[in-house]
């Protein structure tokens, strides 16, 4: 055994997996793992792992993570060796694939977390059979959301599906998440949020739109989310936005449109946003006409300038008379402007 150890080949670690589990399950553990039988857990970190080490978990286990190793291959067999897991990270290995019905042997399971992994695509009916409250996809290569990746009575309250490379979210995935408090579409490649998409989500408290390559936003899309309270818009490629946008965003609290293609802000656009924090509201990096569509801005800056984060350094891009100033500093002569 101890040269199979020296060896560093998978298979003694799998032989070194089944011959650290001793009669008593509770102290059954990959030797090449750490694990706490007090809180139930176990932690596999950087590890040379090529397989998930199902052989050699207690099945008391609720607490899982496996992080930096060489899996490819998550399957319903797999997780059927921890019955009572709630918790599963599988944070920065190298997943490739997950079976359908992933998580049928694992009813307890609330939280999942397979971020910075190499997963495409997913089955269908993935993420059925456990009612899920946080789920994590964070730092993948999807290139589509699909409605039958969850159950129709989905308790998900949280899910990140970031850095990958969406071009759209089906509203019938979107119909499914009613209970949804947090949504992280940023560093995507979202063109378009569909009219009404969001209109289920009345619980959403936080969405990240950030990184994407927005140019519109369609006047209903935030109607029905009177408790968001941050809004991420930072980085697409927004040029005009509907007088109304925020209509229903009283209880905002945290608003970026930093770097778009903003010209003018309409008349009434921030005046919803009563409950805005201090720095609350970033408009710095748009490229902003200074005449006298400029007024409604200019006034609500100088009226709200705590509210606003580096007001000073939101600056006019045109005329070329006034290119660089800031807007706060404008006179109403030189926004043409009448008394």
């Amino acid at each position: 055994m101890f040269s199979c150890l020296l060896a560093m080949k998978p298979r003694c670690y799998l032989l070194i997996l089944s011959l650290a589990c001793f009669s008593n399950v509770v102290l059954c553990c990959p030797a090449i793992c750490k694990c706490y039988p007090q809180r139930a857990e176990v932690v596999c970190n950087e590890v040379p792992l090529t397989e998930y080490p199902s052989q050699g978990l207690p099945e008391t286990t609720t607490m899982l993570t496996i992080q930096f190793t060489n899996i490819t291959l998550l399957t319903e067999q797999h997780l059927n060796a921890t019955p009572s897991l709630t918790e599963l990270h599988l944070y920065s290995n190298q997943l490739q694939n997950v079976s359908s019905h992933l998580l049928r042997g694992v009813p307890h399971l609330h939280t999942l977390d397979l971020t910075g992994n190499k997963l495409n695509e997913l089955p269908a009916g993935v993420f059925s059979h456990a009612q899920l409250r946080n789920l994590v996809l964070k730092k993948n290569q999807i290139q589509k959301a699909e409605a039958d990746w969850l159950p129709d009575n989905s308790n998900l309250t949280w899910l990140d599906v970031s850095g990958n490379r969406l071009t759209e979210v089906p509203a019938s995935l979107l119909q499914k998440l009613s209970q949804l408090e947090n949504l992280d579409l940023s560093n995507n490649k979202l063109e378009k949020i569909a009219a009404n998409s969001l209109t289920i989500l009345t619980r959403l408290e936080r969405l990240n739109l950030q990184n994407n390559k927005l140019d519109t936003l369609d006047p209903s899309v935030f109607q029905s989310m009177p408790n968001l309270a941050y809004l991420f818009l930072t980085r697409n490629k927004l040029n005009k936005l509907p007088p109304n946008l925020f209509q229903m965003l009283s209880r905002l609290q945290y608003l970026s449109l930093e770097d778009n293609q903003l010209s003018h802000i309409p008349t009434g656009l921030l005046d919803p946003l009563v409950n805005l924090d201090e720095d609350g509201l970033d408009l710095t990096v748009n490229p902003f006409v200074c005449d006298e569509k400029m007024e409604y801005l200019w006034r609500w800056l100088l009226k709200n300038k705590k509210k606003v984060f580096l007001a000073g350094s939101i600056t006019c891009a045109k005329p070329p008379s006034l290119a660089g100033r800031s807007v706060l500093s404008l006179t109403q002569s030189e926004l043409n402007l009448h008394s």
